[in-house]
């Protein structure tokens, strides 16, 4: 299955750390950030579970639940997270992780890296990247290869910027954090800024004297 962005995010049922999920249901009406894993017990996995574990209080002033996947069973999974706690130094580990010991998921949601074979050949689950609205339409994906990490600081930053831009007729620029200036979109037209943007635009001079590039902070 190929998903684009917009599109339904498929629902499904599955054992996990916390018991079995019907995925709809347990996202409610929250955000959610689902990322896959090759195995349990691997470096670069322990190392990117014990990071989001420490960012879920970021996670939940943002209305996201985070919930990984990996192709082990739900009892492997229970006993590598006290490896993560002790890596992490954490007291405590609260998402779940989805057991897709059969390689279901991985396969239906395209998670697959052709270019990296495991003990029992076949192509490794990459380090795919979902991110789901609360009407479970995907707004996000990013698939990164098996032997690099995920930068989760990026991935809160593309939250915040979604989460902004559905608010607010902007857009947000390269490298663009919370709290910075974005940029008004093109469709709104210069009667409405005063109403739409009260704190002020400002236009970048080009030239090609388009005034297309203006700037608010919000």
């Amino acid at each position: 299955m190929v998903l684009n962005l917009g599109d339904k995010f498929p629902n499904f049922t599955a054992d996990t750390t916390i018991g079995q999920i019907d995925f709809h249901k347990w996202a409610g009406d929250s955000w959610v950030v689902l990322f896959s894993h090759p195995a349990d017990f691997t470096p670069v996995c322990t190392t990117e579970l014990s990071a989001v574990a420490r960012l879920v209080p970021e996670f939940a002033k943002r209305n996201v639940k985070p919930i990984a996947l990996s192709c082990d069973s739900a009892d492997s999974h229970t006993k590598w997270i006290d490896d993560i706690k002790a890596y992490g130094k954490l007291t405590e580990f609260n998402y779940p992780i989805i057991d897709d010991e059969k390689r279901e998921l991985a396969v239906k949601l395209n998670m697959l890296d052709k270019d990296e074979i495991g003990a029992a050949g076949l192509p490794l689950t990459c380090r795919a990247v979902f991110i789901i609205d609360p009407h479970k339409k995907l707004r996000l994906s990013i698939l990164y290869p098996a032997t690099t990490g995920r930068n989760f600081t990026e991935i809160l930053r593309t939250i915040d910027s979604m989460q902004l831009t559905d608010r607010s007729k902007v857009a947000t620029p390269a490298d663009w954090v919370q709290g910075q200036e974005c940029m008004v979109q093109p469709s709104v037209k210069e009667e409405e800024l005063a109403s739409l943007f009260p704190g002020g635009v400002s236009s970048v001079e080009l030239p090609s004297g388009k005034a297309y590039l203006r700037k608010t902070k919000l």
